[in-house]
């Protein structure tokens, strides 16, 4: 392959790495944390105290596990009602309610 061959071939490459991460970077910039609304395991990073990272959350909607979601939805995420029949909304800051025992 002769060297102007090469060069094209790793601007490309290049060009193509760099668009990918502009699109994962404004993917990301999209989306915010929600408190809250995540199913136990099924959290994304920071389940609070006691917990690592992704998937640590051990209560139905945790109030300091956190997950990603379209920005400017999380407040409207339908929840079910707590036991004593409040309201359960998620949140962008955590919470301190539905927290483990």
């Amino acid at each position: 392959m002769s060297n102007v061959m090469k060069s094209v071939a790793i601007a490309g490459a290049v060009a193509a790495a760099m668009t990918a991460h502009g699109a994962t970077t404004a993917q990301a910039a999209s989306k915010e944390k929600c408190y809250g609304v995540s199913l136990a395991g099924e959290n994304d990073c920071a389940a609070g105290p006691g917990t690592t990272c992704a998937g640590t959350s051990t209560v139905d909607y945790q109030g300091n596990a956190w997950t990603l979601v379209d920005a400017g939805t999380c407040a409207e995420i339908e929840l079910p009602e707590m036991a004593d029949g409040t309201a359960r909304t998620g949140s962008l800051e955590a919470l301190e309610r539905d927290l483990p025992a």
